[in-house]
């Protein structure tokens, strides 16, 4: 039974790899902008909007912490998404998914590192730490001995790093209102459906504000009727792929033994990201963008194991 249900955590991060490197690869040939994943974000919030009905009593009994937290992941939430969609406008989605997907983790490790709680990083995460670097470096090459400070010093790859502070914010945040919401204790729903939940108001405040930014500005305004008119199901769409894609993490993690095997297995949807924009946009395949992911991919590893 327990090699079943590990297989079957293992199907469903799978899928949920597939469905995250192609959302990524759909936005990416769409012109990606802010208003194509405000779009994506109220899909989401409708898709998981059911659960307000039948959570509202529990609600209204939430400390006043959770609403700051969720106003806050709705930040980093739309921080992520405008960076990502710049970095994809102006860069191979092969080098700027690999880049965008990993460094998070580093912008956390540092992020642990400066709140004085060094103790919990082991061995393994900085020689992981270490790799991850090394294979961001390695992914703008063309050849291993193009080490230039001009391969990095470009657009997208400044946009991948800032979606990768982002992700690395909306994580921290959502990581400590999720502890919130797990340990309520008269409250009659599972931990996923709690985190589901989460996930509808996290919609909902990226939503507000990308709205904020795209309507303030008379370019954000003409990129949403553009989306509004051309774009809209795609986007639609992506957005159903990105929280089916949440939802099916979540799951998963009901039936795998170690939740550190979570975190590194999902990252098998960068190699499937660079194969993507290589297959199907005529993106380069160089040896050192072969290397870096390996070598990225093995950090990320060590850094679950750690």
């Amino acid at each position: 039974m327990g090699l079943l249900m590990s297989l079957l955590a293992l199907a469903l991060l799978l899928v949920s790899a597939i469905l995250h490197a192609g959302w990524n690869f759909v936005g990416k040939t769409r012109t990606p902008t802010a208003s194509f994943f405000l779009v994506a974000n109220v899909s989401g919030f409708v898709l998981l909007s059911p659960l307000l009905f039948l959570h509202t009593d529990m609600m209204r009994s939430w400390p006043g912490t959770i609403w700051w937290l969720l106003v806050l992941t709705g930040f980093f939430q739309a921080t992520y998404s405008t960076s990502l969609a710049a970095a994809y406008r102006s860069g191979d989605i092969s080098v700027a998914y690999p880049m965008a997907r990993s460094s998070p983790i580093l912008v956390v490790m540092a992020t642990t590192l400066l709140l004085g709680r060094g103790e919990q990083l082991s061995a393994w995460c900085a020689v992981g730490a270490g790799l991850i670097v090394a294979g961001c470096f390695m992914i703008p090459m063309r050849r291993f001995t193009d080490l230039r400070w001009e391969n990095y010093r470009n657009t997208s790859c400044l946009f991948a790093l800032l979606a990768a502070v982002g992700t690395a914010g909306y994580s921290i945040v959502d990581d400590e209102t999720l502890r919130f919401l797990r340990n309520i204790s008269d409250w009659n729903a599972s931990l996923v459906e709690r985190s589901l939940l989460f996930a509808c108001w996290q919609a909902l405040s990226s939503t507000c504000w990308l709205l904020l930014l795209i309507v303030s500005r008379p370019v954000g305004r003409n990129s949403l009727r553009k989306v509004l008119k051309h774009d809209h199901w795609i986007a639609v769409a992506a957005g159903v792929a990105i929280y089916v894609t949440y939802g099916l993490v979540l799951v998963s993690m009901a039936f795998a033994q170690n939740v550190s095997y979570i975190v590194a297995f999902r990252q098998i949807s960068i190699p499937i990201g660079v194969g993507l924009g290589v297959m199907f946009l005529g993106e380069s395949l160089s040896g050192p963008k072969v290397l870096g992911v390996l070598v990225l991919l093995v950090g990320l590893l060590f850094v679950a194991m750690g």
